[in-house]
């Protein structure tokens, strides 16, 4: 049985669809699930998402050294490539244009000794029979320690 912890605003449905990550790492020792609506257009949520490049949109003055993350959208994080560094202590290793981008921890950083081989997943989706400015967005995270 999962704990909220593990599977926090996802459905059991959207915790078995495939994710990217689940490609990367097998048999993994943890699995992170988070879910969210959103009401706003997929493209939208999925250019936000390419902000992940710049700054972690998370504690900032954690996990962005004091620096306030952008609040506009910043021109050109859009334009993405295989191995762009993401949130400083990531690489992106796939993408899907306004569906899903999938990141790891650079190996060989002081962030994979620390966390393990982490990858994390970022899905947009549409929802069905919903208005088309409304979406999910599901996260899912795989770590190997």
């Amino acid at each position: 049985m999962s704990s909220i912890s593990e599977t926090w605003g996802t459905t059991q449905d959207e915790r078995q669809r495939p994710f990217p990550c689940d490609d990367i790492i097998s048999e993994p020792d943890a699995e992170l699930y988070r879910g969210i609506t959103i009401n706003a257009l997929p493209e939208t949520v999925f250019r936000w998402l390419c902000q992940l490049r710049v700054a972690p949109y998370s504690y900032d003055w954690i996990d962005n050294f004091g620096r306030q993350s952008p609040r506009e959208l910043t021109p050109g994080l859009d334009f993405l490539a295989v191995g762009q560094d993401v949130m400083r202590i990531f690489n992106l290793v796939a993408f899907e244009q306004d569906r899903q981008l999938t990141i790891r921890v650079k190996p060989h950083s002081n962030a994979f000794k620390t966390f393990g081989d982490v990858r994390i997943s970022y899905l947009v989706v549409p929802i069905v029979d919903r208005p088309a400015s409304e979406c999910r967005l599901l996260v899912k995270l795989v770590v190997k320690y």
